[in-house]
């Protein structure tokens, strides 16, 4: 049952990458907040990734599908749910180009229904709060790919017209839309943001990085998607916690805002950094890590290009990137040498921050 001396929070798909980083951060930074995760624990989501905060008392887990309409419902009544950041997605590319019916149904649908849910329990009608549930706010998470492909210049920005080019992607702008409707037409207090890649520790397994990494330490080819020179913005995952907390907290009603790192990097330069890293944490017995890069056939409708103009949360909110790529991708593999229990050379690791 909800702690009545404490706000609740209701957070989607937070035993992922993103979410899993944004808990501890926002339980610590907010302690007038209870936290209820619902995830459903496909094979992107972890509860190990959530185990440093499992016993907090003001963290709630519960195990469970955002499509299903009646669960949703009983926690809004249960919790008295005050607000909403929803994280939860399905984001790989490949694998909605392999089974898009998945991620229609619980980016667009399970999107709807957790609106629509919070619709019903925070208003009386369009335009009108329920008293006490006046502050009530929807932040919904999304991403950089509902934009479609640039050019070799230009960034996106808030007003970039909509150009999706994949199943994911696609299904991300339609929940985009959905939640702009219900500003428009019910008066709902939500915002939207935007984010270029993330990167950082938590990731799963089958995205770049850490494949590059797991690839690398186990001595197999490192694949590289084409030529490897598709761009993207490089934003550390903490850098987008902080700034997520900066929207939900005091961005405008019905404002979308982007929020990237400044950090345009081919993939080439991805792997070749990380390869460089491990050269001087772990080296190999014989050669050297770059060895082992390998290009592989082009993903079907492969964006060439994403990067982000910021400026809109950096002028009106003041939100600002702590990590460049540099800092945050030593950071990062030396937290995956710890995860894999990797010995690797601690003065090396120093050397390499005085670098960056």
């Amino acid at each position: 049952m909800s702690n009545q001396k404490n706000k609740s929070i209701l957070l989607t798909g937070c035993a992922g990458f993103i979410g899993s980083n944004f808990i501890p951060y926002f339980l610590d930074k907010y302690p007038e907040y209870h936290l209820v995760n619902l995830d459903l624990l496909t094979y992107a989501g972890n509860l190990d990734n959530l185990k440093e905060i499992e016993q907090n008392e003001r963290y709630t887990f519960i195990q469970g599908d955002i499509c299903n309409r009646v669960l949703v419902e009983e926690i809004f009544e249960t919790f008295d749910i005050k607000g909403v950041i929803h994280f939860a997605a399905e984001s790989h590319v490949d694998n909605s180009i392999e089974n898009p019916g998945v991620f229609i149904e619980t980016n667009v649908n399970g999107t709807f229904i957790l609106l629509d849910v919070a619709y019903k329990f925070w208003m009386d009608k369009p335009f009108i709060f329920k008293e006490g549930h006046e502050a009530c706010r929807f932040h919904h998470i999304s991403t950089d790919e509902v934009y479609g492909t640039l050019g070799e210049e230009g960034l996106f920005t808030e007003e970039t017209p909509y150009a999706p080019n994949s199943p994911y992607s696609a299904s991300k702008a339609g929940s985009d839309m959905i939640v702009r409707s219900y500003v428009h037409t019910y008066g709902m207090n939500t915002v939207i943001t935007n984010c270029s890649n993330n990167y950082g520790p938590k990731q799963h397994d089958e995205k770049l990085i850490p494949t590059i990494i797991r690839k690398a330490l186990n001595n197999e080819n490192i694949p590289i998607y084409g030529d490897g020179k598709n761009i993207r913005d490089w934003l550390y995952v903490l850098d987008h916690c902080k700034g997520i907390d900066l929207v939900y907290h005091t961005g405008e009603q019905g404002e979308v805002y982007n929020i990237g790192g400044r950090n345009e990097r081919n993939n080439n330069y991805i792997a070749q950094k990380i390869c460089n890293i491990l050269d001087n944490l772990k080296p190999k017995e014989s050669g050297a890590y770059q060895e082992l890069i390998t290009y592989v056939e082009d993903r079907a409708g492969h964006d060439r290009r994403y990067a982000i103009d910021a400026t809109k949360i950096e002028k009106e909110l003041g939100w600002d990137a702590d990590e460049n790529f540099e800092s945050g991708i030593i950071k990062t593999v030396k937290w995956y040498l710890d995860k894999y229990s990797v010995e690797y050379n601690l003065n090396s690791t120093s050397d390499l921050m005085k670098r960056t």
